[in-house]
């Protein structure tokens, strides 16, 4: 169903000001920002410009005006920022989509599911407030308490005219790519999100939808069964919490605040996590003398109620409880340390926030300095100031104070004497433990059913006897306390600080995220370490009796989990996300396995390369040809393509979601240069040959087809949203047979009797620019860009994005031809209208550049109100037109054809994506759609040239998103359906760009990402010719010839001695590195650089100059130390955290001591949270309503829901965070926003990683609120960090970095710091000028800020030329009635004044000597205040006053405007291809002042 997003105008200004807003989300990532992307998050995760972005927020009162009450001149603040911020360009008013989840339960006491949100019902999700449904009714109240944000800068309004945000995207399909996926299959977003964004109900909307039927595009409202209630369901689990009192031996009762649907068991887990309990595990809850059972939830127990006194029972073990008592000991002894981190285990992730602001904020209360404050030493390291050429790598992880571990132990392992002999079992002895304390005892504990004692063995004499002093203990550490003094101080004090961490530094992500860079550390010995690697738990964890778990059993089960009401929803969500992170773990840990050599194959006999294993219930195979099965497709080339195409494909399935159809857990592991595919395994499918398993589809390429009806009913339900043409084709007995996917999509029906379907690796139609056919011949935008080029494999598809993106096109057009020629229809007494139904507006030829082109149409049309207007009165036509008008559906006929639907009476674009598939014949019959196919297919080709590319070089000159290293690059580019293998494509667009250097950065990460890339795919062929033990002198060795300028590198090979003589005996099993192969030793600089350019030259078509790694540096501007992250990021490498001379030419720069492990790289499928988004846009409609405090409960109660599914850490939630804090700030209350904002830097620098685009921005959005707090110094070291981490990504020359000194330099101004403030402030003002032009108003801030700290200096020369240049900017820019230009005016009389002033005083001295009288000069030291206000102003946020009259003329405004909506609400799709091209986005100084600019004048009330 389309997403409707009809909201005032005016309201949408709010949005775009205070959300990020994405456009459109790939059905992978609809993440909010990933971060990015976004991403991730972002998924991350993209990059976005963070809220902070530079480019929407103004100064100019009168023609804005947010207020939540109507006091007249109240102030009040707006946040403007916006959308710039977010990757998603402008179009910012689709609801955003945040994506968060604040853990509640960490709120208190860093206990697990308890719900502490602020404002929020303690334990669950308040209802949705019935205003969320009514009040955007046209009564002017609905916007009494409007905060309205004039025009930003980011769109034109006037000339946009007065209708509703619209949510198209625009013709060229980039700037504002298209809304939300269309047929996407986020499961049920469309009617909740329209009920709660227009206040309709969804009975009433589905009538209204019913009328427009008619052209609707590819079905997009067809609900799930059983999905038609959920608009009305968020009456959730509304239970409040209550407190129980606990009582445990040894220590005072507490009280403990509990929620009714929480379990029994999150009580242990809470207990297991105090200071004061976190030594017991072995324990049972007892309520009345009743032993309460461990997995039943609080409200299921009788008795239980406020006050009620739960006791702490001992239990006693059993091997099991006696060994996860160890771990857990081991665990609290380890809390602090990081190596767990730094080695990518157990889902552990670094993070370096406290190291900059000294800890919790949160109690910052004892530090905060008042406005006197004490002087602090601001001057940042050197390599942070402007200028520098160095580039440091050690202060990417400082070290943390808390690392110095406080060693408690000496050693703590099991002892050789385990396991006991029958004679101790029957007194009762479990295992024994050996133990050497601080002080050098060494002593031997037995684990008994009863306890801990010290037992009479030694290291070769077993004597199970206890030992004096005959202490027992429950519990292990206490134990440890009464025989070690050491122990029990330390102890002690690593608890203190444990609990003193902010709970996000230490809770698991829920994917494993690695470091590439690691200090040296020493290797200690460690029992629970040693325990996992050799019995290698197998995926046997702790929690689930019985062996192995059937992975594929819990994928399916967990999807079949009913899915009517909320809480059902959420349950089985967060079961689909944890069984598919515990899925995406084992798998990865299997993969890495299986290329060590660890794992036997099922196949031992064949050849390495063709073997397969089974480990864990999970299958794996590696990504070679074998049996020849690719060999008309690229061979072992397409070998290795085909499992990341079947991921998308598997992602895509899952997320549209159709009930009855299951797809293979599956995850890609790129280890060692071996690709690696894990899946789960289809019930009985080892048993039977694949041949009687396959139901449907084919295993040969088309040769044999077979169908099923059952497959057919359950894939035509996938056809809608995934454009899919059901289709027939021809087997090799020439019989029909009818398919709903490609021929390669099998089907087979388990031993379960479930539908699977795998291989799903042409689930999208081929991309015909890389794809030459014989005699077929590509439309003349292809074969300008000198496309179809012959690709290395034939599996190339087209992104799901892109075919959105073209549908969502097709379906503009087909509303402006039906608009057009129904208009001609009603006035056609005046002419004849029969032109236009030829076709003649749209050839097949001429498609790709109708009028809707990326640089035709947008603007003209935009323009004309009228042709608004017509588009608007075309879609109520077309939707009150029932049918009957045989002119009409003529009409619809027509444009129906002309767009290549494959409905006459309605428009539904679908592709075959067996068109042009080797071996696939079509029967007779169908040769008249066959050939339609294929035109389409060429137009999505052209369309993907002439369009998106355009479109993202467009958004990239306009800085509408910002992409700062490779990962952000390629994420942007995906999220508008562009391949990496455009990557030449988009490079040389950026060449020929007029606006070439403001693309500059774009270019760089585009020649980074080419050249890492081509790196990676001569790096994979080179690691696998290595041995395990050569395996760190060839990547040294590599990486040498990759960046090192010494010319000559010697790669070391293992030493000979240690050559075994009897290599040829184990050739069989050898794992399938292990080839006796030295070739890589031989490799040069000159020849890897060589073969670079030659890889770069045939994958992405793009001529490198260069022939070294200084050359490529010196003529692209790079910089090795960022090729050297992307490189290590892309292939797994962690080195060693030191500082490399890469310019030396003496030495090479790297050594094998520096490359201390390899990763593997990780794809797999993210499952997402589909109700939270609902709360979230619930949330955005209230804040669009100016209700920004109840917008914020809303945003709260998505955080909890997003909490329930994904636990405490992911992209999203992140997300989320970001979001509230800002909610919260410009609210006023600054504690608040620190705190969530806090929580976001941590949870992104943990889940996206310590220096991803992301986290910068986190870093920069903290500093702000840190300064509003009066934390200066916390500011600047937190400013410092995201100036160092930005160097290190990207370098000094990014847009980016103007936003980023300009906020340093304001910090610096305000603690008087002003020759070290100016140094920033300039280099600032030379970034904005590069990037945005010498005449943006951008710049006339940069210059403003400058002439504050010159007159600040008394130097008042050049604080008046500053000025002046600004002034001139103004003027010419927004004209002389202005009021910039007046600030501007009078800021310079006054400076003029004091200018004066002192050259008379400096005569007078000069006149009189000593004697002179001099009266005292004024000298402006900045006020805080006023510095927060130019921090405000540049990072996006402002206070408007607001009059009286101007809140009448706003619910004037607001009324009018809502009548123009409802005439246009049945087809709001229809409105953007006119809106106008917003303006490049300006800064956010400029929103206002770009409003009027020369323009349309912006509507009347708006003027005020």
């Amino acid at each position: 169903m389309a997403w409707v997003w009809v909201c005032t105008s005016c309201c949408r200004q709010l949005t775009e000001a205070v959300l990020p807003t994405p456009t459109r989300v790939g059905a992978e990532e609809r993440t909010p920002l990933l971060g990015p992307a976004p991403a991730s998050q972002s998924p991350g995760p993209s990059i976005l410009k963070g809220l902070g972005a530079p480019s929407a927020g103004f100064s100019c009162p009168p023609n804005n005006f947010a207020s939540s009450d109507p006091l007249p001149g109240e102030y009040r603040k707006v946040d403007l920022s916006t959308g710039s911020s977010s990757t998603w360009g402008p179009a910012a008013t689709r609801a955003s989509w945040p994506t968060a989840v604040l853990l509640a339960d960490l709120e208190q006491d860093a206990r697990q599911g308890e719900c502490a949100l602020p404002g929020a019902a303690q334990a669950g999700l308040a209802p949705v407030k019935p205003e969320a449904s009514q009040s955007s009714g046209p009564g002017p109240t609905s916007c009494m308490g409007a905060s309205l944000v004039a025009e930003a800068g980011m769109r034109d309004t006037g000339s946009a005219g007065p209708e509703p945000e619209s949510c198209l995207p625009c013709c060229d399909g980039g700037q504002e790519t298209p809304e939300p996926r269309r047929g996407q299959p986020l499961p049920r977003p469309e009617l909740p999100s329209v009920m709660l964004l227009n206040g309709d109900c969804p009975e009433s909307l589905r009538k209204e939808e019913g009328a427009t039927e008619l052209p609707r595009e590819n079905g997009l409202d067809e609900a799930e069964p059983g999905e038609e209630t959920t608009g009305q369901e968020v009456i959730v689990i509304q239970d409040t919490g209550f407190s129980v009192k606990i009582l445990a031996p040894g220590i005072e009762p507490f009280s403990l605040q509990v929620s009714p649907q929480e379990m029994v068991q999150e009580i242990h887990q809470v207990l297991m996590d105090r200071e004061d309990t976190c030594h017991r595990t072995c324990f049972s809850l007892h309520l009345d003398g009743n032993m309460l059972d461990h997995f039943s939830e609080l409200r299921s127990v009788e008795g239980l109620q406020e006050g009620s006194v739960l006791r702490v029972v001992e239990e006693p073990y059993t091997v099991r409880e006696a060994r996860i008592h160890v771990r857990h000991v081991r665990d609290l002894l380890k809390s602090l340390d990081p190596s767990d981190a730094f080695n990518g285990v157990d889902c552990n992730s670094l993070s370096f926030l406290s190291v900059f602001t000294d800890g919790d904020l949160g109690d910052s209360g004892k530090r905060k300095k008042g406005l006197e404050m004490d002087p602090i030493d601001c001057t940042p390291p050197e390599y942070i100031l402007p200028g520098s050429r160095e580039r440091p790598l050690c202060p990417l992880q400082p070290q943390n104070r808390d690392w110095k571990p406080l060693q408690c132990l000496k050693v703590l392992t099991m002892s050789g004497w385990n396991p006991p002999p029958g004679n101790r079992k029957m007194h009762g002895d479990l295992m024994y433990l050996f133990v050497i304390t601080a002080e050098d005892r060494q002593v031997s504990i037995t684990a008994s059913t009863r306890g801990f004692y010290l037992n009479q063995s030694t290291a070769y004499h077993f004597n199970p006897k206890p030992a004096s002093p005959r202490f027992l203990s429950h519990s292990l550490v206490e134990l440890l306390n009464q025989i070690s003094p050491t122990f029990k101080k330390n102890f002690a004090a690593l608890q203190k600080k444990r609990v003193q961490r902010h709970p996000f530094e230490r809770i698991a992500t829920p994917f494993q995220v690695y470091s590439w860079t690691a200090p040296q550390a020493e290797h200690a010995m460690d029992c629970v370490r040693a325990e996992d690697a050799y019995t290698s738990r197998l995926g046997y964890e702790e929690h689930i009796p019985g062996q192995t778990r059937d992975w594929n059993e819990e994928l399916q089960t967990t999807r079949e989990l009913p899915r009517k009401n909320l809480p059902e929803r959420l349950l089985r969500e967060r079961a689909i996300f944890k069984v598919h992170s515990d899925f995406t773990a084992a798998a990865t840990r299997g993969a890495m396995a299986v290329i060590d050599g660890n794992v036997m194959a099922i196949n031992p006999s064949e050849e390495t390369r063709m073997q397969m294993f089974i480990w864990n219930n999970i299958f794996f195979s590696l990504g070679f040809d074998v049996r020849d099965h690719y060999k008309d497709f690229g061979g072992d080339v397409a070998a290795y393509v085909a499992p990341a195409n079947d991921l998308n494909g598997v992602r895509t399935y899952n997320a549209v979601d159709v009930e009855g159809l299951y797809t293979l857990g599956t995850v890609v592991v790129d280890y060692r240069g071996y690709r690696v595919t894990a899946q789960s395994i289809i019930p009985g499918i080892l048993e039977r040959d694949q041949e009687q398993s396959v139901i449907y589809g084919s295993i040969d390429f088309g040769k044999t087809v077979v169908s099923h009806p059952r497959y057919l009913e359950l894939l035509e339900r996938t056809s809608r949203p995934l454009k899919i043409l059901r289709h027939r084709v021809l087997n090799d007995r020439d019989e029909e047979v009818e398919l709903c996917s490609s021929v390669e999509c099998k089907g087979i029906i388990g031993n379960d009797g479930r539908h699977y379907i795998l291989d799903l690796l042409r689930t999208f139609p081929p991309d015909l620019n890389f794809l030459p056919v014989p005699g077929e011949r590509l439309p003349e935008e292809c074969t300008r860009a000198g496309f179809p080029r012959t690709h290395r494999h034939k599996l190339c598809c087209l992104r799901q994005e892109l075919v959105d993106a073209f549908v969502e096109h097709r379906y503009l057009l087909f509303m402006k031809l039906a608009a057009l020629q129904l208009m001609q229809h009603k006035a056609s007494k005046m002419e004849n209208p029969t032109s236009l139904e030829n076709g003649s507006l749209l050839s097949s030829e001429s498609k790709p550049e109708d009028p809707l082109g990326p640089e035709a149409g947008s603007e003209e049309e935009g323009s004309s109100a009228s042709g608004l207007a017509r588009v608007k009165e075309l879609a109520e036509t077309i939707a009150s037109d029932d049918g009957t008008d045989p002119r009409s559906r003529e009409v619809i006929h027509n444009a129906c054809k002309a767009v290549g639907s494959i409905s006459s009476t309605a428009f539904d674009v679908r592709f075959n994506p067996d068109i042009f598939s080797p071996g696939v014949r079509f029967p007779e019959s169908c040769q008249e759609e066959v050939r339609d196919q294929k035109q389409l297919l060429k137009d999505a080709a052209a369309f993907l040239l002439s369009c998106q590319i355009p479109g993202l070089v467009k958004d990239c000159t306009d800085h509408v998103v910002l992409p700062m290293d490779g990962a952000t690059l390629s994420e942007v580019m995906r999220q508008r359906g562009i391949n990496m293998r455009y990557l030449g494509k988009v490079l040389d667009l950026v060449l020929r760009s007029p606006a070439r250097d403001q693309l500059d950065h774009i270019y760089k990460i585009g020649i980074g990402e080419l050249i890492t890339r081509s790196a990676k795919h001569i790096f994979k062929t080179y690691l696998q010719g290595v041995e395990l033990s050569g395996l760190s002198a060839a990547i040294s060795h590599f990486l040498n010839c990759f960046l090192s300028s010494y010319p000559n590198p010697v790669a070391h090979l293992p030493a000979d001695e240690l050559v075994s003589k009897k290599r040829n005996r184990r050739r069989r099993n050898r794992p399938p590195g292990a080839a006796d192969n030295t070739a890589w030793a031989v490799m040069t600089p000159q020849e890897l650089w060589k073969n670079i350019c030659q890889e770069a030259k045939n994958y992405f078509d793009f001529s490198l100059e260069c022939e070294t790694v200084d050359q490529a540096v010196e003529t692209y501007g790079l910089q090795k130390i960022t090729l050297l992250r992307e490189i290590s990021l892309k292939t797994g490498i962690q080195i060693l955290l030191k500082e490399y001379s890469f310019d030396s030419r003496h030495k090479p720069a790297f050594t094998e001591e520096d490359v201390l492990n390899i990763f593997p790289v990780v794809k797999h499928v993210n499952p997402k949270a589909s109700d939270a988004f609902h709360f979230f846009q619930s949330g955005q409609a209230k804040v669009q309503q100016g209700f920004l405090k109840e917008g914020c409960e809303l945003i709260n109660e998505a955080l909890n829901l997003f909490n329930n599914v994904y636990g405490a850490m992911h992209v999203e939630i992140c997300a989320c965070l970001r979001l509230l804090a800002r909610l919260h700030y410009i609210m006023g209350d600054y504690a608040e926003a620190l705190s969530n904002q806090q929580k976001a830097v941590l949870m992104s620098e943990r889940v996206m990683g310590i220096e991803h685009p992301n986290t910068i921005q986190e870093y920069m959005h903290l500093a702000l609120y840190c300064f509003a707090s009066s934390q200066l110094s916390t500011a600047l070291s937190l400013l410092y960090r995201a100036r160092y981490l930005t160097l290190l990504v990207f370098g000094e020359d990014h847009p980016e970095m103007a936003l980023l000194d300009n906020n340093i330099g304001l910090v610096l101004h305000g603690v008087m710091e002003y020759d070290l403030s100016l140094r920033f402030l300039e280099n600032a003002l030379a970034v904005s000028t590069k990037y945005h032009g010498p005449k943006s108003l951008k710049v006339a801030l940069s210059h403003h800020l400058v002439a504050r700290v010159y007159e600040s200096k008394a130097e008042f020369r050049s604080a008046l030329q500053h000025e002046k240049e600004g002034y001139t900017i103004y003027k010419t820019q927004l004209g002389e009635d202005h009021e910039k230009t007046k600030e501007s005016s009078e800021y310079l009389k006054c400076l003029t004044q004091q200018a004066v002033a002192l050259q008379r005083t400096m005569n007078e001295i000069y006149r009189n000597g000593s004697s002179a009288n001099i009266p005292p000069l004024k000298f402006t030291a900045p006020s805080m205040a006023s510095v927060l206000e130019q921090l405000n102003v540049i990072n996006g946020i402002l206070f408007i006053p607001l009059s009286q009259k101007d809140l009448e003329n706003l619910k004037a405004e607001v009324a009018r405007r809502h009548q123009l909506q409802e005439a246009s609400r049945n087809r709001d799709k229809a409105e953007e291809p006119m809106a106008s091209e917003p303006e490049p986005a300006g800064a956010p100084e400029d929103a206002a002042s770009q409003t009027p600019v020369a323009k349309d004048p912006p509507s009347p009330s708006l003027q005020g």
